[in-house]
């Protein structure tokens, strides 16, 4: 596996190494210890599938405010999407600043974003499936977000979203209060 750092403080792209023949691929998608090695601490608490039907739908952006302390490893199973991640800690030079990716099933790469920062995703295809490692367990009483389209945010979407939930659409725009 390969890490790299992107802009935003402590989030980082993974490549894996992908083993290839005649049976198909075979790659690592997590390893404690080699995120160990670039001084990275990610302990897989929880797992979760996002199943995404429809091209264009928006999921996002969501987050947990401290004490949780939920770290994330965003890789794409199926489909492709544009993912946004948006710092929301007060303490970091790169706060309210955001950073986008493509994901496509192809590509094998992960990002593992850092605690503190909302994450908010379009689809790019129908039947993307996303899955998410958690590095905390999902407490509902942390558990906040705002608007995809936070004027104050300016994030540019490659699309309008088709299909969102009524409470993503219901997200207020985002309030340094709310951490």
């Amino acid at each position: 596996m390969s890490i790299e750092a992107t802009t935003l403080a402590g989030m980082y792209r993974i490549f894996p190494e992908v083993h290839v023949d005649v049976r198909g691929e075979f790659w690592r998608s997590y390893c404690r210890q080699v995120l160990a090695e670039h001084g990275l601490e990610f302990e897989v608490r929880q797992s979760n599938v996002s199943i995404n039907p429809h091209r264009h739908t928006l999921r996002g952006f969501h987050y947990q405010r401290p004490p949780s302390t939920e770290q994330k490893i965003l890789t794409v199973l199926k489909g492709a999407l544009h993912a946004v991640i948006v710092d929301v800690r007060p303490d970091t030079p790169t706060f309210l600043s955001h950073e986008s990716f493509r994901f496509e099933v192809g590509d094998r790469s992960s990002l593992l974003v850092p605690d503190g920062c909302a994450t908010g995703f379009l689809t790019l295809a129908d039947d993307t499936i996303v899955h998410y490692q958690m590095s905390d367990y999902f407490q509902p009483g942390n558990y906040t977000g705002f608007r995809y389209d936070d004027p104050a945010i300016g994030v540019e979407w490659p699309a309008d979203p088709a299909v969102i939930s009524d409470r993503d659409r219901s997200f207020a725009d985002f309030e340094y209060s709310s951490l």
